[in-house]
């Protein structure tokens, strides 16, 4: 699909919403940028993109990522935008067989294989008002941008949007963020952003929100607490913050002052009342929270210190329905392309409105009883002195029964505090065996907690109690002791499972200060060949004892591939 004018019959959406191209569009340290400015921008850095495409759109600057964007529109190109631009991310990528490229504003980031495109902005200057002609517009129906998240495999899923998607989503938001702020529209309000862009909630609510909404957009993507205080006091009021729950209680709980905000919208988990109460009486602005997935986009709000429900955008609708895996909740209408279910189990009000219940896949049953790890978290991060928290689940089984375990941040709360203020909210069965106070929990980006990733983390806090480690690790299709291990039936050799091994340990810091930096290889077994694309899952037993060593054992599925022991180096 070529860019600019659809052809004759076909329904053309512009790039920009109806605005004043004069206004500022974007701050960029402090500086405004004229929708003039990002125009003539996006047309020159169209020039500059090689053909084929995909670009695979990696700029953390979030005006240079607006403008690669458009650029690539402009080329008839769509934008993939991965989770993280790391070397396996990016093979996986090239491996798709696309003449894809990298559009980056990093000239340290390595794009291997990859053609790489640097971008770099300059926004000073004016551009002559005949630069612009006008706002170029494009097919509704062509494939704008792919947004992949990681599944469980770690491979990148892709949801493919339609420009026309994206035009609708934010056509769908802007009227009821407008009326919960009391305006006629979001005209001349500037959004600040903790969420990366590459998020489909990063991407809808602040760049598209300025290019379709009408409102502008700070460059930066501040993290810590004092970066996000001067991110918001650099740009003028109306302004928004953009966030998650987790970075939010974070800046909460930071002590940092911080200036008035005219609206704070958050997405990614549901909100505590308490936190969203704290969030208004700090930041004094409405507390509004968004509800959707990658696939369908936004397509729901609630306003959290008012009520408990829902309501649906636009003209979408919600329904369950009940089948063989039980009973779904699909969203359809408006800008969604089509019947969508989500993960989520609903409490349905009627067709628009909604309450969460909690995600359908992190459902938990002990001792008969059913609750929702959502639910127990939410209980969790609401006892005073609680910075961030996680229920966890393990595989083991104590008298018959799965025991729960809270990892918690809470320097100042004592474990004893922690499990009476649960015994006052929870069910008996739902008390955690054991608190594990942590530094941080692995959080991504977002603020999201991944299954995998907690799994991983939680069994390493564990092993200085004895529990077994497992830890994941993929072997590539392309490794580099294949060719010569062997030609026509390539293995990976005893050698570098033991590395795998050693490094998954080194990963483990309960295992480190048992084994010491350089432990001792005491035995070893090799009883079944490993080849490309196998997943490797390695258990790591501690020995009863401070001064045991640690069991291994590698499994290729159900098949014990390699098994031993290290034990402490001499220091």
């Amino acid at each position: 699909m070529n860019a600019l004018t659809s052809a004759a019959g076909q329904s053309a959406l512009p790039l920009l919403a109806s605005r004043d191209l004069d206004a500022p569009m974007a701050w960029k340290a402090g500086v405004p940028v004229s929708a003039r400015r990002f125009l003539a921008d996006a047309q020159q850095l169209a020039s500059a993109l090689p053909e084929g495409g995909p670009a695979i759109n990696l700029c953390t600057d979030r005006y240079a990522f607006a403008v690669g964007l458009a650029a690539a529109l402009l080329r008839g190109q769509a934008s993939l935008l991965p989770p993280d631009a790391r070397p396996d991310t990016l093979a996986r990528l090239h491996e798709s067989g696309d003449r894809c490229y990298a559009l980056t504003d990093d000239p340290a980031l390595v794009t291997p294989g990859l053609e790489r495109v640097l971008y770099q902005t300059a926004v000073s200057g004016e551009v002559a008002a005949d630069a612009v002609a006008s706002i170029p517009a494009f097919d509704g129906r062509c494939h704008a941008v792919s947004l992949l998240t990681s599944g469980s495999t770690g491979v990148p899923q892709a949801h493919a949007k339609r420009w026309d998607t994206l035009v609708g989503d934010v056509a769908a938001a802007v009227p009821r963020l407008a009326s919960l702020l009391g305006r006629p529209s979001l005209d001349g309000l500037t959004l600040v952003a903790t969420v990366p862009v590459q998020h489909s909630y990063g991407l809808e609510s602040s760049v598209l929100l300025a290019m379709l909404g009408g409102a502008a957009f700070d460059s930066g993507r501040p993290f810590f607490p004092a970066d996000i205080a001067r991110a918001l006091a650099a740009v003028p009021r109306p302004r928004a913050l953009v966030t998650t729950p987790f970075h939010l209680k974070t800046l909460l709980l930071s002590g940092v002052e911080l200036p008035p905000v005219d609206f704070i919208l958050s997405a990614t988990a549901p909100l505590s009342p308490q936190l969203a109460a704290q969030a208004e009486e700090a930041l004094g602005g409405p507390m509004i929270e968004i509800y959707g997935s990658t696939e369908t986009g936004q397509v729901a709000t609630r306003r959290t210190t008012q009520t408990d429900v829902w309501e649906t955008l636009g003209d979408i609708r919600v329904h369950a329905e009940h089948g063989e895996a039980g009973e779904r909740f699909i969203f359809a209408g408006d800008f969604v392309p089509e019947p969508t279910p989500m993960a989520d189990i609903l409490e349905l009000i009627d067709e628009r409105r909604f309450r969460l219940l909690g995600r359908a896949n992190d459902l938990i049953h002990v001792a008969g009883r059913r609750s929702s790890l959502g639910y127990l978290n939410y209980h969790l991060n609401s006892i005073p002195g609680v910075q961030d928290g996680a229920f966890w689940l393990p595989d083991d089984v104590a008298d018959g029964v799965v025991r729960p375990v809270a990892l918690v941040v809470a320097p100042e709360v004592s474990n004893e505090d922690i499990v009476a203020q649960l015994r006052q909210r929870l069910e008996a069965v739902f008390v955690p065996r054991r608190v594990v106070h942590v530094k941080a929990l692995p959080r991504e980006a977002t603020g999201k907690l991944v299954v995998r990733t907690l799994n991983e983390f939680a069994r390493a806090q564990l092993a200085a109690d004895g529990d077994t480690v497992r830890l994941t690790r993929e072997v590539p299709a392309d490794h580099p002791a294949f060719p010569g291990h062997f030609p026509g039936q390539p293995l990976l050799p005893g050698a570098l499972i033991l590395s795998e091994v050693r490094e998954a340990i080194g990963s483990v810091p309960a295992l480190v200060a048992r084994l010491g930096a350089q432990p001792t290889l005491a035995a070893a077994k090799f009883l079944a060949p490993v080849g490309p694309q196998s997943t490797l899952t390695i258990e790591l037993q501690p020995e009863a004892g401070p001064a045991g060593g640690v069991r291994f054992e590698v499994r290729c599925g159900d098949v014990v591939a390699a098994s031993g022991r290290w034990v402490r180096g001499a220091e």
